[in-house]
């Protein structure tokens, strides 16, 4: 049985735990012959690191910061239209001798929530207009969203991505049907039954300035970014301000691995053993 290569790609890479987590994927799909390996990319050296890397024979690339958009760049001929839609990649593999390219970002948002027995088919409120926020935009639409505002520090970067979106549902014969507004954090008004936070204010331990009451009116609060706890500042915030249901991200980490796993090995593994190890994991390496 020959071996499977895989590896995640970044800069830094040294606090990634996506070779612990495939690992266990491979166990539990009763495969024995993964490798999984992290490998700290030169920041201007990754188109070349990917191909040395698949003309040694290996299967399947994770992407993570900051090489998402030269990812999407390398596989821009064949890329999932979920891909093309973020304008990123997180995901690589090499089939018919050429580079093929997803994002697993908003799928495995989607699928963590809805494991939460959360539905999606509700107003939602989206925190930041980066690559983050961008790649969950296609997925949650898909998931029934009915009114989706983005409101970002910037306005203008939300506005240019609700004018994005609105355009791909108009162009796409597809029954899609979503509402998509935008604003800066301060002018968000009407009543928003989920927040997602894709914003990094919880990365600088900063609440979010939004006001008091958008908080208070939400159901289900989600922060995209995790901790060894599970509560980011923004979820402290959701807190304070009474929301009784809330999630960080790791479940997310985890999907977008399974995703991954799924599109390299054909084998989709349970995701939900895999989050309550890593996050005893985390908390044990805090």
């Amino acid at each position: 049985m020959s071996l499977l290569k895989f590896s995640v790609f970044g800069n830094p890479i040294k606090q990634s735990y996506s070779p612990k987590m495939h690992l266990l994927f491979a166990e539990s799909c009763g495969l024995k012959n993964v490798e999984y390996t992290k490998t700290l990319v030169p920041l201007d050296a990754f188109p070349q690191t990917v191909h040395h890397f698949f003309q040694q024979g290996g299967h399947g690339l994770n992407v993570t910061v900051p090489f998402k958009l030269e990812a999407f760049e390398l596989a821009k001929q064949h890329l999932t239209p979920r891909a093309q839609a973020a304008g990123a990649v997180n995901t690589l593999w090499y089939q018919d001798n050429l580079i093929h390219g997803d994002n697993t970002d908003g799928i495995s948002l989607v699928k963590d929530i809805l494991r939460q027995g959360i539905s999606l088919k509700q107003k939602i409120l989206l925190i930041g207009a980066g690559g983050a926020a961008r790649g969950a935009i296609l997925p949650l639409i898909q998931a029934g969203c009915t009114h989706l505002h983005i409101a970002n520090r910037s306005p203008n970067k939300a506005a240019d991505l609700a004018d994005i979106f609105n355009t791909l549902i108009r162009q796409t014969e597809t029954d899609l049907i979503c509402k998509i507004t935008s604003s800066d954090l301060n002018n968000i008004v009407g009543e928003w039954d989920i927040i997602i936070n894709a914003s990094s204010s919880s990365l600088g331990g900063e609440p979010l300035n939004i006001a008091d009451n958008v908080i208070a009116h939400c159901q289900f609060a989600y922060d995209m970014l995790y901790t060894a706890t599970g509560i980011t500042p923004f979820l402290q915030q959701a807190l304070e301000h009474g929301v009784k249901h809330y999630s960080d991200g790791l479940g997310m980490l985890v999907y977008q691995g399974a995703e991954a796993f799924a599109i390299w090995t054909k084998k989709y593994p349970n995701p939900e053993p895999v989050i309550d190890i890593l996050r005893q994991e985390i908390a044990q390496n805090h």
